[in-house]
């Protein structure tokens, strides 16, 4: 699924926060490229250091992201495109840890997972001692990108709504992340931004040095500009989510920083679902009691003077 400029730029930001130089940047399904050049852009290429690194499975977007590489004048040492199953048979073991990581992987793509037990001596999955279900490679995304990230690093990865609430093997997975505090912030994006998928998606963001033990959540379903059939963020929404992702603060109605704990209660079981945090606000229209029964009042006395009038005239009639 191609990741819109305008999505691509808030994960840019959003891991580099704080920072102006980095010293890798990776993608583990880097499709053209697009999210790589979107931090070079950010950042400048000068201020990253050691380049650019992705992989991608799909032969004719690896082709493709090299060539973009080309043609923004990354020169050859620069970067590192490999092709190749990241999940199955990932190529930069020598390259990680990464600084920054930014990635859309695909959707509930199906990989070998919990049918191969093999995989579980991965040391990319087995920290969370559970594979991801083989029917949905989403959560082996997450657990990859967080093994190759730098202790401080930042990983900005675009997920599927389902991922924050499944249960069994997913949720088992959430419950490490968040009693490790990896996560950091989970944004929940507009619907309607990514070409034919009208959804609302998410942003993890994950670290590995965080200083609190909490988790923000932060509902930007409401941030976005209509642009023809397609929403899109414009650089004031952007500008508010990075601020928010920042400064860590309750803002009613946008966001809510959630202890751990709390997303482990029993009541939440690791649930990391904004709606479950961050209250909707009520835009229904408010009324006013005590002026709705007045104008109730004047209404049942004017109907009363009317049948009144209605009696007299009808008993005039029958006297005549």
């Amino acid at each position: 699924m191609f990741t819109p400029a305008d999505v691509s730029e808030l994960l840019a930001r959003l891991g580099t926060i704080g920072k102006t130089k980095i010293n890798k940047v990776y993608d583990p399904a880097c499709g053209s490229g697009s999210l790589l050049l979107k931090v070079e852009k950010v950042l400048g290429k000068d201020n990253i250091e050691r380049g650019f690194y992705g992989q991608e499975i799909d032969l004719t977007t690896y082709n493709l992201c090299r060539i973009n590489m080309f043609l923004h004048n990354i020169e050859f040492d620069k970067f590192s495109i490999v092709r190749e199953d990241t999940l199955l048979s990932p190529r930069h073991w020598d390259d990680q840890p990464f600084e920054l990581i930014v990635s859309n992987p695909p959707f509930s793509v199906p990989w070998e997972g919990d049918k191969n037990p093999l995989l579980i001596n991965d040391p990319r999955f087995s920290p969370a001692g559970v594979l991801a279900p083989a029917s949905k490679g989403d959560m082996a995304f997450i657990m990859h990108s967080l093994s190759w990230l730098a202790s401080n690093g930042a990983a900005a990865i675009v997920c599927f709504p389902g991922i924050m609430y499944r249960g069994r093997a997913e949720q088992k997975i959430r419950k490490y992340l968040v009693d490790n505090n990896f996560v950091d912030a989970i944004i929940q994006l507009p619907s309607n931004l990514f070409l034919n998928v009208t959804i609302s998606v998410d942003i993890m963001l994950l670290k590995k040095n965080k200083t609190d033990n909490a988790v923000l959540f932060v509902d930007a379903s409401k941030e976005f500009v209509k642009v023809t059939k397609n929403n899109r963020l414009s650089d004031d929404n952007i500008r508010r989510i990075v601020s928010a992702v920042a400064e860590r603060k309750d803002e009613q109605h946008f966001a809510r920083l959630v202890p751990n704990d709390e997303v482990g209660s029993k009541q939440n079981n690791y649930n990391l679902s904004v709606s479950t945090y961050v209250e909707q606000e009520d835009t229904r229209e408010k009324i006013d009691i005590v002026k709705l029964n007045a104008e109730i009042a004047e209404i049942v006395a004017r109907e009363q003077k009317l049948r009144e009038e209605i009696d007299k005239i009808v008993a005039e009639i029958s006297n005549e």
